[in-house]
C-alpha cells in the first residue's frame, strides 16, 4: 500500500487565495474548504486508499515559548481563519482521517505519521504532500518522499540533496543556519545556503562543529535547530489500517448541503462505490 499524508493547512491557504483571485477578491464562506475536499477526492479517485490530513487547529505551538518571534496566527484574514474548523469537520464527515494539532504543528503530525507508516512492512511508500522545507527531513531514500505540488516535484533523498545540498537528516541543521522567514527565525547572520551546505557536509551536525566555526552563535544555532526539528512522537494512530478510506459518513450529505456543494457529495459517493 501507499500512504498519503496531506498538509491540510497549506491546502486551505492555497485554495483560499486561488479562489480569491478567481472570484476577484470575493471569499465564498466555505470555498477553500470545498477546494481541499475536492483535492483529497482527486487523490482517492486516482487510487489513494490510505490518507491522513494534518491541520493546524491553532497556528501557535510549543515553539512559541522557545522563540518569541516564531510564527503566530496574527495577520491571518478572518475569512480564512473562519474555515479552519469547517475544514476539519468536513474531512471527518467525508470519512478522511484528520489530525487537528494544538500543542504541536501540522508538520509534526505529518512527520509522526510518516515515521509510524514507514515502520510497517506492508507500506511500499509514504508520500508527504507538503511544500514546507522542514518536511524534507522526513524523506528516507525513495520510500518516504515529499510531493511538492507547487514545484511539480517528487523528492526522494537524491532530490533533497539536489535542492538543499545536504542529506535529509541534516535539514534541521541547514534551516537553523540559513533561517526560515515563514516560521519566523532568522538563522545565523552571514551564512547563506551554499555556506551552510558546505559546513554541514564538512563537519556534520551543528553539535559536532568545532567551536571556532560558529563561535558565539553556536547557542542560537542550536535553538534554531530545535525549532526546525519536527517531532515524530505525536500520538495519532497505531496501525496504518486506520488510514484506509471507506467512503463518506452518513453525516456528509448534510455537511455538503450546508456548504452548498452537491458535487463533493456526488464525487465521494461515486469514489466509494468504485472502491467497493
Amino acid at each position: 500500500m501507499i500512504v498519503h499524508l496531506v498538509d491540510g493547512t497549506y491546502e486551505l491557504f492555497r485554495h483560499f487565495y486561488g479562489l480569491r483571485r478567481a472570484k476577484r477578491d470575493r471569499d465564498p464562506p466555505f470555498g477553500a474548504v470545498a477546494g481541499v475536499l475536492h483535492t483529497v477526492l482527486k487523490m482517492i479517485e486516482d487510487g489513494a486508499t490510505h490518507v491522513g490530513v494534518a491541520t493546524d487547529h491553532v497556528i501557535e505551538s510549543f515553539r512559541n515559548a522557545l522563540w518569541p518571534g516564531y510564527k503566530t496566527g496574527e495577520g491571518i484574514e478572518p475569512a480564512l481563519a473562519a474555515q479552519f474548523q469547517p475544514l476539519e469537520d468536513g474531512l471527518a464527515a467525508m470519512g478522511v482521517v484528520v489530525w487537528p494539532m494544538i500543542e504541536l504543528e501540522a508538520d509534526d503530525a505529518l512527520a509522526s505519521a510518516a515515521h509510524v507508516a514507514a515502520m510497517d512492512d506492508r507500506v511500499e511508500k509514504v508520500c508527504i504532500w507538503a511544500n514546507d522545507k522542514d518536511l524534507a527531513q522526513c524523506v528516507r531514500g525513495d520510500r518516504v518522499v515529499q510531493v511538492d505540488r507547487r514545484a511539480g516535484a517528487i523528492r526522494g533523498a537524491d532530490g533533497v540533496r539536489e535542492k538543499f545540498g545536504v542529506d535529509p537528516s541534516l535539514i534541521p541543521d541547514f534551516l537553523a543556519l540559513v533561517g526560515d522567514a515563514q516560521d519566523g527565525y532568522p538563522g545565523i547572520a552571514g551564512i547563506g545556503k551554499a555556506t551552510a551546505a558546505r559546513l554541514l557536509n564538512e563537519h556534520g551536525r551543528i553539535e559536532d562543529f568545532p567551536p571556532t566555526v560558529l563561535g558565539a552563535n553556536q547557542e542560537a544555532a542550536l535553538l534554531f535547530k530545535q525549532l526546525a526539528t519536527l517531532r515524530t512522537d505525536a500520538d495519532l494512530f497505531a496501525d496504518v489500517d486506520a488510514l484506509e478510506w471507506h467512503g463518506p459518513t452518513p453525516a456528509f450529505a448534510a455537511w455538503a448541503d450546508r456548504v452548498g456543494d452537491a458535487r463533493v457529495l456526488q464525487r465521494s459517493m461515486k469514489a466509494s462505490s468504485l472502491d467497493a
